[in-house]
């Protein structure tokens, strides 16, 4: 198999998009995550799927295509600083690479600005057009169906959490969005990917009941007990 930086130049002189910053971070980041095996969902994969995404979503709202894929590729540094850690740590560690790769202090402090508007936790309906579209792509990947069959379990040990932590974590975070109708900012990712986010927080929102069966929860400690999970 190529090395996924290889692929990613690959990728970006097809679209005829990439820029010698682009492919220097996208280059220094992927040295960064290869390594780093504890980082089961945050990792590489996720960083390189939501930079690739955002740019999908950024004609939409008129969002410079190479400042959003620059903020998708270091949204989520603080989980390489520490896992289960806010947007917050990542701070000094995404200004290093950004600095490194070229940009200014300027586009810098914007990227900063996008990274913290588009955070689950905190984000809300008057956020930038910037900010929209990271979001938009960082919900992509949590609620594609591909998530809670092979990722989910992945998000819940690399941040040493149980399944209802998780899953509490998720309802709180992410239901009063779907209800406010932000989950999605652009009409593309609504339009494509509504279905799937109320399909998601419908499992999810299931867990917290099925743990209310005794024989489940004794079957959870079974499985881990045996190594299964």
């Amino acid at each position: 198999m190529r090395p996924l930086s290889v692929a990613t130049r690959s990728f970006h002189r097809y679209t005829g998009r990439m820029t010698t910053r682009l492919q220097n971070l996208s280059d220094a980041l992927y040295e960064l995550y290869k390594d780093r095996k504890d980082l089961l969902f945050h990792g590489w994969h996720h960083v390189y799927f939501v930079s690739k995404k955002a740019v999908e979503f950024a004609d939409e709202l008129g969002v410079d295509k190479e400042v959003i894929e620059a903020a998708g590729l270091v949204h989520d540094l603080n989980y390489v600083v520490k896992t289960g850690t806010e947007p917050e740590a990542g701070k000094e560690l995404r200004t290093s690479y950004l600095q490194a790769a070229g940009f200014s202090p300027v586009e810098i402090t914007h990227i900063e600005r996008i990274v913290m508007e588009a955070h689950t936790g905190t984000r809300h309906a008057d956020i930038s057009d910037a900010a929209k579209v990271l979001s938009d792509a960082d919900s992509v990947f949590k609620v594609m169906p591909l998530t809670p069959i092979l990722l989910s379990s992945k998000y819940i040990t690399e941040n040493h959490v149980d399944v209802k932590q998780w899953a509490r974590k998720i309802i709180a975070e992410q239901q009063p969005l779907l209800k406010q109708g932000i989950y999605f900012y652009t009409e593309t990712a609504k339009r494509k990917y509504l279905r799937w986010a109320e399909t998601d927080l419908e499992i999810v929102s299931q867990v917290e009941d099925a743990l209310q069966d005794p024989i489940i929860r004794e079957t959870l400690r079974l499985t881990e007990e045996l190594g299964v999970i």
